[in-house]
């Protein structure tokens, strides 16, 4: 507690350009990455503040709970605590979404995947979202087209909860359901996207802390090579999607070349591969040109 701690440099008030300074000194100390970007944001979503505040309005007095609350956030952070699990939220395609350590922390290189698909949808389209989490993928989409329908299904029950607050708050016609990827599916979809669990389990352990313990196991964990749930989705995704109906896959950086024959071997057609901000291969994409078919639930 920083009122037991007085951390900072011991006063019970701190302007705020002091607070913010003594953020960003503990964070790095403390081998955070992006310390001053950490120290900001916690300090802008306490004080209701923006960027503009830390020039235009520095010398402003915080007030010891103000303080107190803040600093418990620095040390949280400390600890290897995502910001965004101290905050519970985090920014995606514009919109604000409920995070916490049941769901993957929604990331930009996903943004890619749902701008991809935006370029497909049109409205009225229905769309499945395999492994949901926060909804993010699912309810951006939505967001942004017009008498779109969205299933979203993701085995974790804590996750879909999370799914759940962030559709009401969002709106959309949506609906979440538990389940193991097409379990407990009906009907066809137009398009099905996906953010799959890819790193291999080996790697797991070395990756950064934020992520290796305080996001879901779950969420991260594709199996020996990483490929597990590309090759259980695209075997059965041409089931469950209307002729002419495109699948949609995020991927790990190394992966396209694997995804793209995983695709190509079960019948997509015009396999893509698109690169993310830092020009690394991020979303691999392709249609389905086989007729319709009725999902395995209703042969």
């Amino acid at each position: 507690m920083w009122r037991k701690n007085r951390k900072a440099d011991g006063k019970a008030e701190m302007k705020y350009k002091e607070a913010y300074d003594a953020g960003v000194s503990r964070l790095k100390e403390a081998g955070v990455e992006e310390a001053a970007l950490d120290a900001r944001l916690l300090l802008e979503h306490i004080c209701h503040t923006n960027r503009n505040d830390l020039l235009a309005h520095g010398d402003r007095k915080l007030g010891e709970d103000l303080c107190s609350v803040y600093f418990e956030g620095i040390a949280r952070r400390e600890s290897r605590v995502p910001l965004q699990h101290i905050t519970g939220e985090q920014a995606f395609m514009g919109l604000v979404f409920e995070v916490n350590g049941h769901v993957l922390i929604p990331r930009q290189d996903t943004e890619i995947l749902v701008e991809e698909a935006m370029r497909y949808l049109h409205d009225g389209m229905d769309i499945l979202d395999l492994c949901t989490g926060s909804g993010c993928i699912l309810l951006s989409l939505l967001h942004y087209s017009n008498g779109c329908i969205g299933v979203g299904t993701d085995l974790s029950g804590e996750a879909l909860a999370v799914a759940e607050r962030n559709g009401q708050r969002l709106g959309g016609n949506y609906r979440f359901i538990q389940g193991d990827l097409f379990e407990h599916v009906d009907g066809l979809f137009d398009m099905i996207v996906s953010n799959p669990p890819y790193i291999p389990t080996g790697e797991i352990g070395g990756l950064m802390e934020e992520v290796r313990v305080h996001e879901p196991l779950m969420a991260l964990d594709g199996k020996e090579d990483g490929l597990y749930f590309y090759r259980k989705i695209a075997a059965q995704a041409g089931r469950y999607l209307r002729g002419g109906g495109y699948l949609f896959f995020e991927i790990g950086c190394e992966q396209a070349k694997d995804v793209k024959n995983i695709m190509e071997g079960e019948g997509f057609r015009e396999i893509t591969v698109v690169r993310d901000f830092a020009g690394l291969d991020r979303v691999v994409y392709g249609w389905n040109p086989k007729p319709e078919s009725k999902p395995d639930s209703e042969v």
